[in-house]
């Protein structure tokens, strides 16, 4: 079965230090690289419910954002099937609470998007600042390299603009 849409979504606030990490990542990966037409980047920002329309519109979701999950700064973590619902219950931060909410609403509409939520473990979502800490920009790379193993595992090809390589995937 072909994957109509793969949507690779970065949520958070870019006025709050680290919290912003999930929409540097995505802006990175549309700097570096071109995916197909059936591949969007979406800078989700901290919308929330706004964005269900949005999401219900992907087969395939990869969510990148910061995680609290009581680790060490710069810890990585890959959520999906069960392990999401159970953040839910977790919620640590204003736009998360929405964007799960949008994610569960989605059901409603029966038009539930495979969903992968790739994070780092935050050092400061409190302070005022549109830069990442270094702990948190140290592991910027290491997610992108994360998300894009995702869309390899879906069968997703990409260019690499600054190398001029083209990555082909074959599906398994």
């Amino acid at each position: 079965m072909a994957i109509d849409h793969v949507m690779i979504l970065g949520v958070g606030n870019l006025l709050f230090s680290d919290e912003g990490f999930g929409v540097r990542v995505v802006e990175e990966l549309a700097r570096r690289y071109t995916f197909p037409e059936n591949v969007s980047i979406v800078d989700g920002g901290v919308l929330g419910v706004s964005l269900l329309g949005v999401m219900s519109d992907a087969d395939q979701l990869i969510v990148v954002d910061v995680i609290r999950n009581k680790g060490v700064p710069g810890d990585l973590y890959r959520l999906a099937g069960d392990a999401i619902p159970e953040r839910i219950r977790a919620k640590n931060s204003l736009h998360q609470i929405d964007f799960l909410e949008a994610l569960t609403l989605c059901q409603a509409m029966e038009k539930v998007p495979e969903a992968v939520i790739l994070g780092v473990e935050p050092e400061d979502i409190n302070t005022l600042s549109t830069e990442l800490t270094e702990k948190t920009k140290n592991r910027m790379e290491d997610i992108i390299q994360m998300v894009l193993g995702e869309l390899a595992r879906l069968g997703v090809a990409w260019h690499d603009k600054g190398a001029d390589e083209h990555v082909s995937c074959n599906p398994v």
